[in-house]
């Protein structure tokens, strides 16, 4: 991925009609995103409201991310993507049309406020999975890293724009124009999505089980070292990586005696570094590893974030930010198109939702540890604490970061066994054994091979696994798992990837004469199943 990256032009990606017309729409969106939060805050205070409810504005904005964006993730994966982006578009647009009509009538409370805005953040949890899960799908798979770094870079620049037009329309219009905008951005992405036309993927078993498919989602993590150390990364860096957010606006009134303006040209400068990362980046992962990316972009992050709380000069804040900004986006780029690449279709929305999760709480948690030791020690103290934490964090991830090159595509059609019992979908849990024939001379090395296949077997649906040896017969292993149902299982065999069967065809390998492996499956006696010849049709 090194040597591909020198190749790929920062703008790569925007060459591909329909990433173009998404990220045209996206930013348009985003900003009007950003513009609502601005627009609700202002609002609450109008109303009357307190300090404690203006701040629960970007509380029912985040929150529900934290609630359904695991579930958001496994209906991205099970449901056709394009259509649950139309809907969590059109369900935003409805909500922030209403918000906006009630501005506009004069009618809107503190909690009917609230509530719309948690509605429109429900929207945002049931986009964001989807919406990554899709760029694989829209751009090479060369050009991932710079796509991420180009949907990065639409979000820092929404960040600093957004708010900055939110408050000059609500001092010349009034805050329900810019709920109405808001509302209007969504058509745009729904346009583009509308004109897309994608092939979902073929169900032998239809639709899965919301359920089962947030299940699925968290085994295939769990077994999953490469995708878990990423996830590792991200939780050493975004709790403290936050504080600079956090405290941006402290810093800027308090330290810097800046006002509104002042405040908006902070923003700019960060988003300004982003713009030019998405230059830099190419350049650093031609010549850099996936791991020196991260600590470098990670380091250089920190002692912008110090030298922007110690050093109390604009001239010199400004440019730790423009750095801040880049090194930012050098971190988060890699980490969401690593996370991309190790992630097969099926698992992809499920995945990301994990990373999302990840991102958003490390940094909301952030915000409330650093609003607190900035409340005792002052802002500036409080980011040099902080980019403190971000060095020690990377000095804690022991494990780097390797860009892996995996064939994720599906391995294959399966050919359903013969059985002599026809089980329900529901049967279960059902246990499979695998018998090998491994001569003494392989055995040491066919061990170490297992290792990667009872990962492979639990990223597709195992859920208990062990290998046994025959007592009687020093040459046969028995390798045996089970799967929740026998529905379970055939979907089992359908997320198997080319790199799974290449795991299973090294162990084959290992074996007598490299023969294949006898399979058997049982169900559980307690379970229903029925006689031959009584087949339903399907």
């Amino acid at each position: 991925m090194a040597h591909a990256a020198a190749t790929v032009s920062a703008w790569a990606p925007l060459r591909h009609p329909m990433f173009r017309a998404l990220y045209v729409a996206q930013l348009a969106s985003n900003c009007g995103t950003f513009m609502q939060l601005v627009g609700a805050q202002w609002l609450m205070g109008d109303l009357g409201g307190s300090a404690l409810e203006v701040s629960l504005v970007q509380s029912a904005t985040s929150l529900p991310v934290f609630l359904l964006v695991l579930p958001s993730g496994a209906l991205g994966d099970i449901l056709d993507r394009r259509r649950l982006l139309i809907v969590s578009q059109a369900w935003m647009l409805c909500a922030a049309g209403l918000l906006a009509a009630l501005t506009f009538a004069d009618t809107v409370e503190p909690v009917t406020l609230l509530l719309l805005t948690f509605a429109v953040g429900c929207g945002t949890a049931l986009t964001i999975p989807s919406f990554q899960a899709v760029m694989p799908e829209l751009v090479e798979r060369r050009e991932i890293p710079q796509g991420a770094a180009l949907n990065g870079v639409n979000f820092n620049v929404a960040r600093a724009v957004g708010p900055a037009l939110g408050g000059v329309l609500i001092a010349t219009a009034g805050p329900a124009w810019v709920f109405l905008i808001n509302a209007v951005s969504f058509l745009g992405t729904m346009g583009v999505l509308a004109l897309w036309r994608r092939e979902p993927p073929a169900r032998s078993f239809g639709v899965e089980h919301i359920w089962s498919a947030v299940g699925a989602g968290a085994r295939f993590v769990r077994a999953a070292p490469a995708l878990r150390r990423v996830l590792v990364r991200a939780a050493l860096f975004m709790p403290f990586a936050g504080a600079l957010w956090a405290l941006l606006p402290v810093l800027a009134r308090d330290d810097l005696g800046m006002g509104s303006s002042g405040y908006g040209l902070l923003l700019g400068s960060v988003g300004f570094g982003a713009i030019a990362g998405a230059f830099v980046l190419p350049r650093l992962r031609a010549s850099w590893t996936l791991n020196q990316v991260v600590v470098g972009s990670a380091l250089v992050y920190a002692a912008a974030m110090a030298v922007a709380g110690l050093v109390p000069v604009v001239a010199v804040v400004v440019v730790a930010l423009v750095v801040g900004g880049l090194a930012w986006i050098g971190v988060l780029s890699s980490l969401n198109a690593s996370a991309q690449t190790l992630l097969p279709d099926w698992a992809r929305a499920r995945g990301l939702a994990y990373y999302t999760l990840t991102f958003q709480g490390g940094q909301a948690l952030g915000a409330v540890v650093w609003g607190a030791v900035a409340h005792v020690a002052g802002a500036g103290w409080a980011l040099a604490a902080a980019a403190a934490c971000v060095a020690l964090g990377v000095a804690a991830a022991r494990r780097p970061l390797v860009a892996l090159d995996l064939d994720l595509r599906p391995a294959g059609e399966w050919s359903e066994p013969h059985l002599v019992i026809d089980p329900e979908r529901r049967n279960g849990p059902v246990l499979v054994t695998v018998e090998w024939c491994v001569p003494p001379e392989n055995q040491d090395a066919f061990l170490d091979a297992m290792k990667a296949v009872e990962r492979a077997r639990r990223r597709s649906g195992a859920r208990r696994w062990g290998l046994y040896r025959d007592g009687g017969d020093a040459t046969r292993f028995v390798e045996a798992y089970t799967v929740a149902s026998w529905e379970e299982h055939v979907r089992q065999q359908q997320r198997v990837t080319v790199r799974d069967r290449e795991v299973e065809d090294e162990a084959r390998a290992l074996a007598a004469n490299g023969s294949a492996p006898t399979v058997r499956r049982f169900f559980s006696a307690s379970g229903r199943a029925r006689r031959p010849g009584l087949r339903r049709a399907s």
